[in-house]
């Protein structure tokens, strides 16, 4: 009896600690950072911002990634996405990126398409999708130092 009392506690205590059956909180963040000289030297223009990274706190099979800006959202049902990357069969799982680079098992939404650049206190919207997943971040781009 006390073993099977022993089990039951443990199995409860593993439930409620490690969060195994609650896959549905993703917690997703973003971080600007002023670009290294080695990054500048890289790119050919002139950055208006500092590059943004995002991440996850684990690792997701994405299925479409997309940028609008907030304000387009808000007045078009069909707003035009800055950035748009989609997977056609099976992504490599992902937990963070920088934004306008490539993604391992993403390709654009539309062939040859480039990501616009960002401007500077423009709020933006981050739409991510990674399998039946939504996430969504907002965030507004530091100007370039």
């Amino acid at each position: 009896m006390l073993l099977a009392l022993a089990v039951a506690l443990g199995s409860v205590s593993l439930y409620l600690n490690k969060d195994w059956f609650n896959r549905n909180n993703i917690q997703i963040y973003h971080r600007s950072r002023p670009a290294r000289l080695w990054f500048r030297a890289r790119t050919k223009d002139k950055a208006t911002v500092d590059p943004i990274i995002f991440g996850f706190d684990r690792p997701l099979h994405l299925t479409s990634l997309k940028v609008v800006a907030l304000n387009d959202l808000e007045t078009n049902k069909y707003p035009h996405a800055l950035w748009h990357l989609v997977t056609e069969s099976n992504s490599v799982p992902t937990k963070d990126f920088m934004y306008g680079m490539p993604i391992r098992g993403l390709h654009p939404a539309l062939k040859g398409a480039q990501p616009d650049p960002l401007q500077p206190g423009v709020k933006y919207r981050l739409l991510v999708e990674a399998g039946p997943r939504k996430l969504q971040d907002d965030f507004v781009p530091d100007p370039a130092r």
